[in-house]
């Protein structure tokens, strides 16, 4: 007999550029300034032309970040825009994270996002010292102020948590309990994620992975601070051993993500697909299923001129989403 449902969202990423002004100590995403070529837009509609028929239902626009004073920050903002244009025109559906964007900007990026995100991670600034000594993006205030934004725009947002970069528990609860604010305030935040540090082969810093038998413990208490409207997420890529991706879902973990070809975050860990993970859940009472990355109470939220597109992937998923024994 299924408990519950367990959400994923079909989804490919695209990445205009990987170069990026930060330099966190962790990162196996980055390349330096003028070392990633542009995603051209002709090279993206043969990408997503090959994922009509694959069942793929988001697009992540995932980018490094160009400097807000740089030349190249209004070229960079409008390829994500048109990146975002050319996936709704193809039919599907854009959420953008690509670091934090100004009031206007967010409010452009509306117009062509069903959903956008930005990860808090943590919101000590004692990390400026360390693991984000080189990354002036990473400023807690200017995060949270991003979270702020997307609640008086309306917009539905991801945010979430890095642990194992050197916080304390007290520096995880404080930024929990930030979510927790600005969500009851404007009620926006549709998931968290909780996203255990894993070590790549390109991070500068040494550090090792977050322990991830600790992880149905941080869930646990992040289910215990967060509003019970916010789904926990967590990557089932990076939780590699199925018991405690089992532990992690009796603790309050309700969706895992988007599960696509690559992790271009994390590389070096490849993504499960829908039928591995079902092979895993299915058998302990969990029954997976697709969603969109807008959660359905958001939907008057969207932009108008996307209203169509939307319903019409939600009846889609409404009758393809039949029970499948594998």
């Amino acid at each position: 007999m299924i408990n519950q449902q367990i959400t994923y969202s079909r989804a490919y990423t695209l990445v205009p550029t990987y170069d990026c002004f930060n330099r966190c100590s962790y990162c196996n995403f980055r390349t330096d300034i003028g070392k990633s070529p542009w995603l051209t837009l002709t090279e993206a509609e043969k990408i997503l032309k090959s994922l009509q028929n694959q069942g793929i239902i988001e697009i992540l626009v995932l980018s490094g970040e160009v400097h807000p004073n740089s030349s190249q920050r209004l070229a960079w903002f409008k390829r994500i825009y048109e990146l975002c244009e050319l996936a709704i025109s193809l039919g599907f559906l854009p959420h953008t994270n690509v670091g934090p964007l100004n009031f206007t900007e967010m409010t452009q990026l509306k117009q062509v996002n069903v959903s956008m995100g930005l990860m808090l991670e943590q919101i000590n600034p004692k990390l400026l010292e360390t693991v984000h000594h080189y990354s002036p993006s990473k400023i807690p205030g200017l995060r949270l102020k991003q979270l702020e934004w997307a609640g008086q725009l309306k917009i539905p947002f991801t945010t979430g948590l890095l642990l194992g970069i050197g916080e304390t528990s007290e520096d995880m609860k404080e930024t929990l309990n930030a979510i927790t604010m600005i969500h009851k305030r404007w009620g926006h935040i549709q998931e968290v994620i909780l996203q255990p540090h894993s070590l790549g082969s390109q991070q500068i810093d040494p550090r090792n992975s977050f322990n991830l038998e600790k992880l149905p413990e941080v869930i646990a208490i992040a289910h215990s601070i967060l509003p019970a409207d916010i789904t926990l997420q967590i990557p089932p890529n990076l939780v590699t051993h199925p018991d405690i991706l089992l532990a992690c879902l009796e603790a309050g973990a309700r969706d895992l993500g988007g599960i696509g070809p690559r992790d271009e975050v994390n590389p070096d860990y490849p993504q499960d697909q829908d039928q591995t993970l079902q092979t895993i859940l299915a058998p302990n009472g969990w029954e997976l299923v697709r969603r969109l990355p807008v959660y359905p109470q958001y939907d008057p939220w969207v932009c108008p001129d996307l209203q169509g597109l939307l319903t019409k992937w939600r009846k889609k998923l409404a009758i393809s989403e039949t029970p499948v024994l594998y």
